[in-house]
């Protein structure tokens, strides 16, 4: 039967009754507790904004004997991580049922404001120049990270033509497709909780053949950090069953909007060519050109 974590079951139950400083502190270690393991309790309470004796009291709250206790407690959770059950519990007692979709919705926003106050510009223009310096791109991502992969993919393939999207299931499959890389590609790698070891197991083998790497992913303990080159870091939901990837998605658009600007005669020249082969084979529906299409046949036929 399945065991809800002992420290997400304390916040849980004692949610309702805490501080708002104290609701502060729940709410950063269910999101970030990864993070807040590390922290002593005086560093815990300067990033979430309350005093290192509400952090005390925090824990008094939750029924440990001290702060080190709590710590202990985290210390297990890190190494157990939350499984996709315990998200929907903890996703269940803190969502406004009423009001789903104004929850969602401003929690994404949150996570964009977050990203954008702690996003690094210089890390960002050096995965910029790293992406333009590559003899070829691999993307990868898996699970839920495919959908980001897929869209940043199918850009590059607009602004590049050395683009090599990763797209399998299978591991086997996954290193066949990337065994050639060598010293003067780049990787691009994107995972977010639950982290895929399949991700992992590529950068590995991609930093043990000298490839650059970038890693998209949500914090700079995130097991692709240690084999990444350039980190760009991202705000997704951890406490949740459905991955809130709004962040991760407006990282990857300011990716290709800065390469498109440092490729805009290439990207411009090609959009002008494409253009003209999705109007001969008739691409995307031009209701006034189908009207007109339909309109001269009719007139064809009453001629006739």
């Amino acid at each position: 039967m399945h065991r809800q974590n002992d420290l997400i079951k304390r916040i849980n139950d004692t949610y309702p009754k805490l501080s708002k400083g104290q609701k502060l502190l729940a709410n950063y270690i269910i999101e970030h507790y990864e993070k807040a393991v590390f922290l002593t309790a005086a560093k815990l309470g300067k990033i979430v904004g309350v005093s290192e004796s509400t952090v005390v009291r925090f824990a008094n709250e939750l029924g440990y004997d001290g702060y080190p206790k709590l710590q202990r407690a985290l210390e297990e959770l890190v190494k157990t991580k939350l499984t996709s059950f315990q998200r929907v519990e903890v996703t269940s007692d803190r969502i406004d049922k009423n009001h789903v979709l104004k929850s969602v919705l401003q929690s994404d926003a949150e996570k964009i404001k977050h990203t954008l106050e702690e996003v690094d510009e210089e890390t960002f223009n050096q995965a910029v120049e790293m992406i333009l310096g590559a003899r070829k791109i691999y993307i990868l991502g898996v699970r839920s990270c495919a959908s980001l992969a897929g869209f940043l993919g199918f850009y590059f393939n607009l602004i590049f033509d050395n683009t090599k999207l990763i797209h399998t299931n299978s591991v086997s499959e996954m290193f066949e497709q990337i065994y050639r890389i060598g010293e003067e590609d780049v990787v691009i790698g994107i995972s977010f909780p639950r982290y895929s070891k399949r991700t992992i197991k590529a950068m590995e083998f991609a930093r043990n053949r000298n490839a650059k790497i970038i890693a998209i992913t949500d914090s700079l303990l995130a097991p692709l950090i240690q084999f990444s080159d350039c980190n760009l870091i991202a705000r997704s939901d951890m406490a949740s069953f459905v991955d809130s990837l709004v962040a991760p998605m407006s990282l990857i658009n300011a990716l290709i909007v800065a390469l498109c600007i440092k490729k805009q005669d290439e990207v411009l020249d090609t959009l002008e060519n494409l253009e003209k082969v999705w109007n001969e084979y008739q691409v995307y529906d031009n209701n006034d050109e189908l009207n007109l299409g339909y309109n001269s046949q009719t007139k064809d036929i009453k001629e006739l």
